[in-house]
């Protein structure tokens, strides 16, 4: 079963298929045809044994008046696989073949240990055909702090964030993205912000939701107004829940573990107030929910 971390950064590919060739040029410094569009193309290889083999996703740049001007096989790995080492070199070939025009290998990785697996040389066995793929994981990238370098590739942005947001960088790394990210319309930009909320940590989660607070910031798209406005009162929610349990074990109250569970649990400010009404006159946490 595929998960959010091996589909999210072929979603990000999928969705906007110009940041394979921005991360081979951003990260690899690799001089690719300009002025051609950036597509999608089919993913799958019949034209080799066995009868298919099906890569992860395939972007072809269009040469300015027909044609291709270059391919891009990008293939998400969670872990090495020793397969790819039969499988990689047949995908470029065959992409080679049906499109008459050079290809790459971009192997994306959620870390380094996975990319420096995936990164070995792989020999066909003929002299001096040696495949050594590309292979990007989020270490690689700086941190982002430019909004405007946010903006141009907003995903990269989404996944450098959580590897820097505990550094020195970490407010101007934190607004970049959330800046970048909230500009966007469509629900794969609610999805790269929670995919990037979900990897930071405690402590820059916090920091995330501090700085959106106190930036002041309009925010643009419907998705990004509606998410934050959540994120508040989310925020206000669990700020009244630990008052109330405070209150109760200020006053000398047990709080047994389903009860602190269930109060932290709720997000209805409503409910909360009229819990912490009851919990200013109980003398049992199980007279709380009466």
């Amino acid at each position: 079963m595929p998960t959010t971390d091996h589909e999210l950064p072929l979603d990000m590919v999928r969705n906007r298929p110009q940041l394979a060739p921005d991360i081979l040029r951003t990260v690899f410094q690799m001089d690719l045809p300009e002025g051609g569009k950036a597509d999608l193309n089919s993913e799958s290889f019949r034209e080799v044994e066995p009868p298919e083999l099906r890569c992860d996703a395939t972007v072809m740049l269009d040469k300015p008046d027909d044609g291709f001007a270059h391919g891009i096989i990008v293939e998400s790995q969670l872990r090495y696989d020793k397969r790819k080492a039969l499988t990689w070199p047949a995908y470029l070939a065959s992409l080679r073949m049906r499109h008459r025009c050079p290809v790459t290998l971009l192997v994306m990785c959620p870390d380094q240990a996975t990319a420096r697996a995936c990164a070995v040389p792989i020999h066909t066995g003929h002299p001096r055909w040696v495949l050594e793929p590309l292979v990007f994981h989020p270490g690689m990238l700086p941190p982002i702090t430019d909004v405007e370098e946010a903006r141009r590739i907003p995903e990269l942005a989404a996944l450098s964030a959580p590897l820097h947001a505990d550094g020195p960088d970490g407010e101007a790394v934190l607004t970049s993205a959330a800046i970048a990210l909230g500009e966007g319309n469509g629900a794969n930009y609610r999805q790269y912000y929670d995919f990037m909320r979900a990897k930071l940590s405690d402590t820059a989660r916090k920091l995330l939701e501090d700085t959106v607070d106190t930036k002041n910031y309009e925010w643009q798209s419907d998705w990004a107004k509606s998410h934050i406005a959540e994120g508040k009162a989310e925020g206000k929610a669990e700020g009244e829940a630990e008052m109330l349990l405070v209150m109760l074990e200020a006053r000398g109250v047990a709080v047994p573990n389903d009860v602190r569970e269930r109060v932290m649990a709720c997000s209805d400010t409503e409910q909360l107030k009229h819990w912490g009404r009851r919990a200013a006159v109980i003398d049992s946490a199980d007279e709380l929910f009466a």
